[in-house]
C-alpha cells in the first residue's frame, strides 16, 4: 500500500517533537523563516511540554506515530 505524502507543515512539526525528544535545542531548527518555522517551534514546544508534564520516552514515540 502507498503512502500518503505529508505537508510540509506535518513534516516539520513531526521533526520538530522528535528534536525536542532527543532533547536538542529549538536553536537548531533548519528552517529560516515562515509558516515551516513556526510549525517545526511548535512541535519542539509540545514535546518540551510532554516532557515536562511526565510523559516518558515510550509515549511521546507513541503520540508521533500517531500524527
Amino acid at each position: 500500500m502507498k503512502s500518503q505524502k505529508r505537508t510540509l507543515s506535518e513534516r516539520a512539526f513531526a521533526r520538530g517533537y522528535s528534536a525536542a525528544m532527543a532533547g536538542k535545542s529549538r536553536s537548531i531548527c533548519p528552517y529560516e523563516t515562515g509558516d515551516a518555522r513556526q510549525t517545526w517551534l511548535m512541535g519542539w514546544r509540545e514535546a518540551r511540554e510532554d516532557h515536562w508534564n511526565g510523559y516518558n520516552t515510550l509515549a511521546q514515540v507513541q503520540k508521533i506515530a500517531n500524527m
